[in-house]
This record gives C-alpha cells, sequence and structure tokens, in this order.
C-alpha cells in the first residue's frame, strides 16, 4: 500500500496533518517526574517562606515560638499538598497541560489554602496571624510564574516516561511514530508489522522487531506502557482484534486510532480525549485522583516509617553482621509494573550463595508454579529465621516505595525467572505496581496455592480502592504481629 493511498483513509496525528516534519534531536537527559518533584519542593519551600515572612512583618515571629503560627504553617502546607494530588497538581502529564490548565490548577489550590487560612485565623482571634493578602498577591503570581516560565521547559527536557510498540507499519504507523517522537513523552522500543502490511521499514523512525505473530512474544520480553494499534479498521480489521485480545489478556494498555475515515472539516467534540488522534484503553479502571492520594499516601507512610524504624534498623543490621558472613542488605532484581526491572531491597536473611544452592534444592519445592517456596529452607540464617517470620526483612523496601518502584498496597513483584514461567493471563498482576503487602499476604501466604495466589492479585487489581487498600492494611498488621503463613 503507497502512503498517498494509506493516508487518504486513515485520519492521521495533527503533525502529520500539517505537514510537519520531525527532527530526531539528543535523548532528554531529565529523569521522568524531575521537573514536577522540583516544583513541589520549590512550592512548599515557598509556601512556608511567605507564610513565616508575613508573621514575620506583623511582629508573630517570636522565640520561643507559640504552637499557633506552626499549627498554621503544617495546616496550609497539608492543604496545599492535599488538595494538589487530589487535582493531580503534580503528576506525569505535567509537561503536556495547558497553560489556562496549569492556572487553573494553581489558583484552586491556592484557594483551598486561602480558605483554611481564612477559618483558622477566625477560629483563633488571638493568635500571631498570617494574613491571606500575602497569599494571593505573593505566593500566588510566583508560584504561577515559576510553574509556566522554569518549571514547564525542564520538563520539556525529562526522558521519555512510557515505552510504547507501535503494531502497524503503514502511514498510519509511521505518521504515529513521527507524532509520539515530537511529543517526547515516549520511547518506541520497535514496530510490529502487520500481515497485510507491504511497505518496508525503511523510513519508520524506530526499527522493525517482526510479525504480528509475534507481538505475544515482545509483550512477554518487553517492558511495554501501551500498545498502539495503528492499523486500518476496514481493512486490517481481523488483525487489529487479535491484537486488542493480546493487549487484554496480557493487562497491557493499548490505544486505537479515534478515526477509521478521513475527515476534512470535522472535529471531535472532546478534542481533549483524542489529542494524539487515538482512543485509549486500559486493564485495570482509570481512577487519576484515587492514584494520587495512593501515591501521596506511599510517599508520606514510607517517608515516616524509614525515620520511625532507624533504631530497629541499626539493631537488625549489626545482629546480621554479627551472626553470618556476608552484606546486611540483600538487592534483588524483581519485575515491576508493566514488566519494568527494578531492584528490591531487603535485609539479608540467607547465606551468601542462597541462588545457588536454590537449584539443588530445586526438587523439594512445596509450592506450586513457578514459585520457590521451602518450609525449613536450609539456606536462611539463624536471624533470618526470625525476621522473616515477621517480615522485618521487607522494611528496607519502603525505600523501593518512596522511589516510586512500589506501592505500600499490591501484588508482591516477582522474579524475572518466575515471570517467564507465567501463563498470559497471570502476566495481568503486572498491569499495576507492585506493593509490599496484598490479599495473599492476609490470605495465609506460603499456605495457599500458586494459582490462588495468582487468582487474589487478579481479585486484588480488578477490585481496587483506596478504602481496599486501607483495609488491607489494616488487615496485615495481626499477620506481622503474630507471623502467621510465614515461613
Amino acid at each position: 500500500m503507497s502512503s498517498a493511498t494509506a493516508s487518504a483513509e486513515v485520519k492521521a496525528p495533527a503533525s502529520a496533518v500539517n505537514g510537519a516534519s520531525t527532527e530526531v534531536t539528543d535523548p532528554p537527559r531529565l529523569a521522568p517526574g524531575f521537573a514536577a518533584k522540583l516544583n513541589l519542593t520549590v512550592d512548599v519551600a515557598l509556601l512556608v517562606g511567605v507564610l513565616l515572612g508575613s508573621a514575620w512583618m506583623r511582629g508573630g515571629l517570636t522565640f520561643p515560638m507559640s504552637w499557633e503560627l506552626p499549627s498554621m504553617v503544617v495546616t496550609a502546607v497539608l492543604v496545599w499538598l492535599i488538595t494538589g494530588t487530589a487535582l493531580c497538581l503534580y503528576d506525569s502529564r505535567f509537561a503536556e497541560r495547558s497553560k489556562l490548565d496549569h492556572v487553573a490548577l494553581v489558583s484552586v489550590t491556592t484557594l483551598a489554602v486561602v480558605t483554611v487560612q481564612a477559618v483558622l485565623e477566625l477560629a483563633m482571634p488571638a493568635a500571631a496571624h498570617v494574613g491571606l493578602a500575602p497569599l494571593l498577591f505573593i505566593f500566588w503570581p510566583v508560584a504561577l510564574l515559576l510553574r509556566l516560565g522554569v518549571f514547564r521547559q525542564v520538563a520539556s527536557q525529562e526522558a521519555p516516561t512510557e515505552e510504547v510498540l507501535i503494531v502497524g507499519t503503514g502511514a498510519m504507523g509511521r505518521y504515529t511514530g513521527e507524532d509520539l517522537l515530537k511529543r517526547g513523552r515516549h520511547k518506541i522500543l520497535g514496530y510490529v508489522r502487520f500481515p497485510e502490511d507491504h511497505a518496508s521499514g525503511d523510513s519508520l523512525p524506530a526499527d522493525v522487531l517482526g510479525p504480528a505473530d509475534e507481538l505475544e512474544r515482545l509483550l512477554r520480553t518487553l517492558p511495554v506502557s501501551e500498545v498502539y494499534i495503528a492499523g486500518n479498521t476496514l481493512k486490517q480489521g481481523e488483525s487489529m482484534q487479535a491484537a486488542i485480545k493480546l493487549a487484554e489478556r496480557f493487562g497491557v494498555p493499548f490505544a486505537l486510532p479515534a478515526h477509521s475515515f478521513r475527515l476534512d472539516r470535522a472535529r471531535p467534540v472532546e478534542s481533549r480525549a483524542v489529542a494524539d488522534g487515538y482512543l485509549h484503553f486500559a486493564a485495570v479502571a482509570p481512577k487519576p485522583h484515587q492514584m494520587a492520594m495512593k501515591r501521596l499516601f506511599d510517599i508520606a507512610v514510607s517517608a515516616v516509617a524509614l525515620w520511625a524504624l532507624l533504631p530497629l534498623f541499626a539493631v537488625v543490621a549489626a545482629a546480621i553482621k554479627l551472626t553470618s558472613r556476608g552484606p546486611i542488605f540483600f538487592k534483588q532484581l524483581r519485575t515491576g509494573q508493566h514488566g519494568k526491572p527494578f531492584y528490591m531491597m531487603k535485609f539479608r536473611s540467607m547465606v551468601v550463595n542462597a541462588e545457588e544452592l536454590k537449584e539443588r534444592l530445586a526438587a523439594q519445592n512445596e509450592q506450586t508454579g513457578p514459585v520457590f517456596k521451602m518450609k525449613n529452607d536450609p539456606r536462611i540464617t539463624g536471624i533470618g529465621r526470625f525476621i522473616r517470620k515477621f517480615s522485618i526483612d521487607e522494611l528496607p523496601q519502603f525505600l523501593n516505595v518512596l522511589r516510586g518502584e512500589m506501592s505500600i498496597v499490591g501484588p508482591r513483584p516477582p522474579v524475572p525467572s518466575e515471570v517467564a514461567k507465567y501463563e498470559t493471563w497471570q502476566r495481568r498482576r503486572l498491569s499495576v505496581r507492585p506493593g509490599l503487602t496484598c490479599i495473599w499476604q492476609v490470605s495465609g501466604r506460603n499456605q495457599i496455592s500458586f494459582e490462588q495466589w495468582m487468582y487474589l492479585d487478579m481479585q486484588y487489581i480488578d477490585h481496587w480502592s483506596l478504602t481496599g487498600d486501607l483495609r488491607l492494611l489494616l488487615q496485615t498488621v495481626p499477620v506481622v504481629i503474630t507471623g502467621r503463613g510465614a515461613s
């Protein structure tokens, strides 16, 4: 099929329609999410500075300081964080939002802080007030100017946050790849060719990894965040349907062309829904506000836990070092969301050559499926048996939570060798961020079969909610204290 013919039958992304050329630039150097984190830090520092500066100007910043002023500052910061999280003020779409969206979000969050501060000043008439004018005439415009003038530009230099596959090597596939590269938020892992595609891959912005019947293998071996199914529904409908079914079974998000026909004048009523020319689908219900609250909860809990548990960490570290040879921590490669690998932290509870001994003990595995579990595992050290029973060995994973590789609640992260043996439906557990605890931990842990374990994880994914996470946390506490189901 020629490019001219194909472009007359499909609706290409905006950059291709307008004839804009796409230049391949050097890879961005900043880590994904850097601008949002920096913006959050600056906003909180600016808010605290404005409030303390206002109190000082009013003569209320005295030493020793009364409790009212610190409580008002802490309250303002908490309101800013909670409101900003609920509005997804610092999420991954930071660089893609319009300027008007940024103005609206910052304004609403500022008004929330102003409203709460007004209530506090009415409730504490004798306290040293900070005033509302500095928030409206100093903090709000400065925060907004920094966001629009500095942090949006910083965000544009970040590395891509999503790794995608494009199925289809025709005109739509080529236009899609060029458009994604221009937007700068995606890394194209490669193309998959439909049986009906006859065009060569020379003009494509990434390599062709194979035909469509190789898609399952690619989804098993590559960390794919989303699959763009760039086909013509009139001519490639059956092949597109097969790709859709496969993505659904794996739990990988996918996108379909929003328009199957060429549109000359008509425009979508909701243009934001098809900003890149695609309709996006996910295996889990998108709950951006609840997910933002979940991430805020993860950050707060993990940060507090790491500080509070420092004395326990010191005792455990000393016990491990004094009772066995080897490092204090054990760093193991695990598979995270959408198959992305990361190193999970644990206190070392086994002998140094535990991985080598695992091969010799494979015949004594007491767990079904690809997971290795053994009640009286000879590789476990004396102190290791104790810290494993009460899940103390898992506590360093709060570092993984703080870094965003894990969550407090979610399916346990598997090792890559186990994932390689998963059936297709079982890989759907990788569609969410892994966690410290989940339904498996409160349902018997090593006392249930591998298949039951997988079904419990699917139950969590399909019915996830914030209240469900809190309920699982409350159920985890007695399980950890008693060591029930551990080995």
